[in-house]
């Protein structure tokens, strides 16, 4: 292993700003959701632009209450894209329905507007959109289709806290939202964290109430209002809902973690430009851009490489020198829970599947093969990123010596 510091692929900035507001609960003895929960809700709406914003236990639950409140129930499809985590794909799932997968762009790794119409079914009751790695997707495009089709549009936005669209002429945040709900996530890998969490925002009143009830198991009388009560009551619970809340303890963290996302951002920014310049012109490697009605919040800066270069050799050969890295989004078509029939469909036509690919999620299985995410967060130094860049480059040429020296010994063998 190096004889430098470890540098991991993310790493959350919280301090001592956050530890203070964690004490408030915990001395004040309401640590469950309550008034910190309350708070957050109210400062994460204002921050997007939101009418309502819920908070939730993380952002699977967000998708899965996302999803039912839409109409997504047993036997029916999503058109999503398997280029995720496999929550996006598993949400829809927990609903009973079947997610129909179809293939990215290339260049924003975001679903592909042009392969969603030939996807919808008499099936389809919604599409849900990812805005991957905090790269907003194609929005106007998406929701074009959509209306065509009278269809919701839930906005998978697991990683896009404090990204931008251009929307009519103007610049919004991820999460206004634009579809009927934005779906976020508070995990340590995101831009902000609260250990785990997530958020549902929507203008649409009548989902916020019932985000609300479910997340707290259709209670009918919330535990708030109980306990302001003077007079006994008794709680009912109309219809089955879930334990998908917040604590006041991570709320709190997420008060201050979201005074930070600015600057946050700004340093991400600035950093992933500083990537772009000096990897530009190494061959083999194509950076990331961001599109012009599209600006990310730099969650994760993935690199995309081709030709001779092996995956798995460069990522091995920088993990033994000391820095870490990831490989390219998942795709949850090729993982054993997709492997049975029914738990999905291609939204191809005349669909292939062979040895566990589809020919109509190329670029999908192209992008979790041939990327690499490289570390990026707040704190690293411009030594730190001058040190992954140099180890970048040497895994990059060692990577395409070794597969020319294998290349070389099988004809030599032959």
């Amino acid at each position: 292993m190096s004889e430098f510091p470890f540098i991991p692929v993310a790493k959350p900035w919280i301090g001592e700003a956050e530890a203070d507001a964690a004490r408030r609960p915990i001395l004040g003895g309401w640590v469950t959701q309550g008034p910190e929960v309350a708070a957050f809700e109210e400062e994460f709406s204002a921050y997007v632009g939101a009418r309502h914003a819920c908070a939730v236990s993380n952002c699977t639950a967000a998708l899965h209450l996302a999803l039912q409140a839409v109409g997504v129930g047993p036997g029916s499809e999503v058109v999503t894209v398997s280029h995720s985590f496999i929550a996006s794909a598993n949400a829809i799932r927990y609903c009973g329905a079947v997610p129909v997968f179809v293939d990215v762009d290339r260049t924003t790794y975001n679903i592909d507007p042009d392969r969603i119409k030939p996807a919808i079914s008499s099936r389809t009751r919604a599409i849900l959109c990812v805005h991957q790695i905090g790269m907003p997707c194609d929005l106007p495009a998406v929701l074009k289709i959509a209306e065509d089709f009278s269809l919701p549009v839930v906005e998978d936005a697991a990683c896009a806290a404090g990204s931008e669209i251009l929307w009519r002429d103007r610049w919004e945040r991820i999460g206004k939202p634009h579809g009927v709900v934005a779906c976020f996530s508070f995990h340590p890998r995101k831009v902000i964290t609260t250990g785990d969490g997530g958020m549902l925002t929507t203008a649409d009143k009548a989902l916020d109430a019932q985000f609300r009830s479910w997340r707290q198991h259709s209670m009918s009388i919330s535990d708030a209002t109980r306990h302001r009560s003077a007079r006994v009551i008794f709680e009912e619970y109309p219809e089955l809902g879930f334990n998908y809340r917040m604590t006041d303890i991570q709320a709190a963290v997420g008060r201050e973690q979201l005074k930070r996302l600015p600057a946050i951002i700004e340093r991400r920014i600035e950093l992933a430009d500083r990537y772009t310049r000096f990897l530009s012109d190494i061959p083999g490697i194509i950076p990331p851009r961001q599109p012009d009605w599209g600006r990310t919040n730099w969650q994760s800066y993935c690199v995309r490489i081709f030709g001779d270069m092996s995956q798995n050799y460069v990522m091995q050969y920088m993990l033994e020198r000391g820095v870490a890295t990831r490989r390219g989004v998942m795709c949850a078509h090729r993982e054993s829970a997709y492997s049975k029939p029914g738990s999905w469909r291609c939204g191809g036509l005349n669909c292939d599947i062979i040895d566990g690919s589809c020919g109509h999620l190329s670029e999908s299985e192209e992008a979790q093969t041939n990327a690499i995410i490289l570390p990026l967060y707040h704190q690293m130094t411009y030594c730190d990123q001058d040190r992954i860049i140099a180890c970048f480059k040497a895994a990059v040429l060692a990577s395409t010596s070794s597969r020319h020296e294998r290349s070389d010994s099988v004809l030599h063998d032959a």
